[in-house]
C-alpha cells in the first residue's frame, strides 16, 4: 500500500517477520495497559554510595515489570513499547509517585539524608504535564524537593527550547536536583553544564567497567572527574557494582 501511494518511483519490500514484530508490539502494548491496571510494576532501588565514607547517600529507582508467565522483565524489554504507545506518561507518573512515597518512608525511619533518583526519558519529558507531574508527586508524598533527583539525558538537555528551560528552572528553584545520565556517550557540547547548572553527572559504565585494563577509559574518567570538581558538580560512577 505504501509503495502504491508513493509517487517518487520507490518501492517497499515486505517480510513475514514484519507482521510478527507488529503483532508482538501490539501484544506488549495491551499487556502494559493491564500491568498498570493490575499493579504489576515494581520499583527496585540501587544504592548510591560515597566511596570516601562508605555511606549510602541516595538510591536510584529502577522499574521492573512482574509480568505473569514471564517473570521479572527489565526496562529494556518494554520501555520502547511504552514510549511508542504513549503509555510512558502514566507509567512514568507511577514511578515518580512510588519513588517519592518510598523516600518519604525512609525519612520517617530516620534516613533523612537520602536522595531518591528517578530517570526521565526524552519522550516522557515532551509531555506538557511533566512539570506538574513532578510537583504533584512531591506534594502527595510530602517529600522535600531537595530529596528528589531527576536524571536526564544529554540529548534532552541540549534541546535548547524555552519550555525546556522554564521547566528546568522551576525544578531547580524548588530545590530539585538535576543529574545527567550516561554522561560522555551523547553530544560533545558541554555548554549545557554552565547554562542549566546541573548538580550531578553520571559517568557511563562503558568508561568505568574497564578502568583497570584500558588506559583510554582511565584518561577519560580522570578528565571527567577533574572537570566536575572544577565546576563543583558531584559525580556518580556507573557499573562498579
Amino acid at each position: 500500500e505504501n509503495a502504491r501511494r508513493d509517487k517518487t518511483g520507490r518501492f517497499c519490500l515486505y517480510e513475514a517477520r514484519m507482521s510478527e514484530e507488529l503483532l508482538c508490539f501490539v501484544q506488549i502494548g495491551q499487556a502494559l495497559r493491564q500491568a498498570l491496571e493490575q499493579h504489576q510494576f515494581e520499583l527496585y532501588y540501587q544504592p548510591q554510595i560515597d566511596l570516601g565514607s562508605g555511606r549510602v547517600v541516595g538510591a536510584e529507582a529502577l522499574i521492573r515489570w512482574n509480568r505473569p508467565g514471564h517473570g521479572l522483565v527489565v526496562p529494556g524489554h518494554f520501555i520502547g513499547a511504552a514510549e511508542e504507545s504513549g503509555l510512558i506518561r502514566p507509567i512514568g507518573r507511577w514511578v515518580l509517585h512510588e519513588a517519592c512515597r518510598q523516600a518519604t518512608s525512609w525519612r520517617a525511619a530516620g534516613w533523612t539524608g537520602l536522595k531518591v533518583a528517578v530517570n526521565l526519558s526524552a519522550i516522557q519529558f515532551r509531555h506538557a504535564s511533566i512539570r506538574w507531574d513532578v510537583f504533584d508527586a512531591l506534594e502527595v508524598s510530602g517529600l522535600p524537593a531537595e530529596s528528589l533527583e531527576l536524571e536526564l539525558t544529554e540529548s534532552l538537555l541540549l534541546a535548547d527550547g524555552e519550555e525546556l528551560s522554564t521547566t528546568l528552572q522551576q525544578w531547580k528553584a524548588a530545590g530539585i536536583q538535576l543529574a545527567i545520565d550516561d554522561f560522555g556517550t551523547g553530544y560533545s557540547s558541554l555548554s549545557y553544564l554552565k547554562r542549566l547548572a546541573v548538580d550531578k553527572i553520571k559517568i557511563d559504565r562503558s568508561f568505568v567497567s574497564n578502568l583497570l585494563e584500558d588506559d583510554q577509559d582511565r584518561c577519560i574518567v580522570k578528565a571527567i572527574l577533574q572537570m566536575a570538581q572544577s565546576l563543583h558538580v558531584s559525580t556518580v560512577a556507573e557499573g562498579i557494582e
